[in-house]
């Protein structure tokens, strides 16, 4: 077994805690998913957003998933003129045998542009998607 590391990003319309929550919802929701994600197999997470995000903790997302023996932590990305703004990164560090190639990799909503190399997604439907959150909400009691 390997501890690997899976990389994301998204952005948000507003620095608001609904918009960063539901944001990062859809960017774990999509990761989980695209990869096999089990939550005791999740070592720990590392959130970032750039500093015009400070209305809520991401990490709160994977709380709602859930997630409550990871260990998770967020923080304020490096400033750097002119980058892309309003953006949540995350990167989970995973216990799988799966190989590196087999890794999906996701960036979502104008975040491709950080990583284009990584944008090649199958389509989304994101109404199912959010179905799907609704669902694991509901099974945490938080809808």
């Amino acid at each position: 077994m390997y501890c690997r590391g899976i990389r994301g990003a998204t952005t948000v319309d507003d620095n608001a805690k609904e918009a960063i929550l539901r944001g990062t919802r859809e960017l774990l929701a999509l990761m989980i998913r695209l990869n096999g994600i089990k939550q005791e197999d999740v070592c720990s997470v590392i959130f970032s957003t750039t500093i015009d995000l400070d209305a809520e903790f991401p990490a709160l997302a994977a709380r709602q998933f859930g997630w409550m023996d990871a260990a998770l932590m967020c923080n304020h990305e490096t400033y750097v003129p002119g980058s892309l703004q309003r953006c949540v990164r995350v990167l989970i560090h995973w216990n799988t045998e799966k190989p590196l190639q087999e890794i999906r990799h996701v960036y979502i909503r104008g975040a491709e542009k950080l990583r284009p190399d990584r944008d090649a997604l199958p389509l989304v439907d994101w109404d199912e998607l959010n179905r799907w959150i609704d669902q694991k909400m509901k099974e945490h009691k938080l809808l």
